[in-house]
């Protein structure tokens, strides 16, 4: 689940925050007539330029969000090539939890860490699913789940502004602190918070829990820890990378009822398309009538 956190933390999400506007066609004076003004003609040319300009503003924006990510990626390495944050593997999170009794701090989001969650971590998340309904929020929902969030789940997440408060009100500064989220980059940005607020004993998990076989860390939840992170038509299908993997161990039964989903919503579909079809031609008998 990427996310693009140009750390001044804009809270948004790895999709595109908001749908481009459509482009429109020029109208050149050769092709409208010389002497056209005013009127319907100059509202569109109004209005092309208008679009022009959103464009160039969203495009801008975006721009600068990938050099605030890129920006972001040269700091974390910085931190991890000079020692600042100590890496671990999946495995030695494990042994250190167990024979050193150090604490995992569990950075991600409610929706993924209800499926599966380290036993005796701590979840304090440095983004959160986003349940506002203002008019931006509500855009980027819809963005998101048409440039698909449909398929593979992710949600709209906000950065949480309390985060760092709140892991400075549960850990002490010279406390070892082992950090992990999903993936591996969101508990990467959040070493950097905790190191810049004066934390030194700071820990990261490469490659996050998805990394993590079901051996190395005692776990507590419903799902394995590589399907924590999946959601959307593609988990229901079996179609992610993590369940190809479990289907290639678990052998047919497995790949079973995934076909059996799939066989289903192909015939839900064409049931839906056919009742459509109905309704259009009594539609139009009501017409003709």
């Amino acid at each position: 689940m990427f996310m693009t956190l140009g750390l001044k933390f804009s809270p948004v999400n790895a999709l595109r925050l908001a749908q481009k506007p459509k482009r429109c066609k020029s109208f050149s004076g050769s092709a409208l007539g010389p002497t056209i003004s005013t009127g319907p003609f100059l509202k569109i040319r109004q209005n092309c330029r208008s679009g022009i300009r959103m464009q160039v503003v969203e495009e801008e924006y975006e721009v600068k969000q990938m050099k605030d990510m890129a920006a972001a990626r040269k700091r974390w390495e910085a931190l991890v090539r000079d020692g600042k944050v100590k890496v671990l593997t999946p495995r030695e999170a494990g042994y250190a939890i167990q024979l050193s009794n150090k604490t995992l701090l569990d950075v991600r989001p409610s929706t993924e860490r209800k499926k599966a969650w380290v036993k005796g971590s701590f979840w304090i998340p440095i983004f959160e699913v986003d349940d506002g309904f203002d008019a931006g929020t509500l855009s980027r929902k819809v963005t998101g789940f048409m440039m698909g969030g449909w398929w593979s789940g992710v949600p709209a997440l906000s950065y949480d502004k309390q985060f760092l408060s709140k892991v400075v009100e549960k850990f002490p500064k010279d406390m070892d602190i082992i950090v992990a989220c999903q993936k591996g980059l969101r508990s990467l940005a959040a070493c950097e918070l905790l190191h810049n607020a004066g934390y030194e004993n700071i820990f990261w998990v490469q490659g996050g829990l998805e990394a993590a076989d079901e051996e190395d860390l005692e776990r507590d939840g419903p799902e394995p820890f590589k399907f924590a992170g999946i959601g959307g038509l593609s988990e229901f299908l079996g179609w992610t990378d993590q369940q190809r993997a479990a289907a290639a161990k678990e052998g047919w039964g497995y790949r079973i009822v995934f076909s059996a989903r799939l066989i289903g919503l192909i015939l839900v579909a064409d049931a839906l398309f056919l009742g459509a079809q109905q309704v259009g031609h009594y539609l139009q008998d009501l017409r003709s009538h």
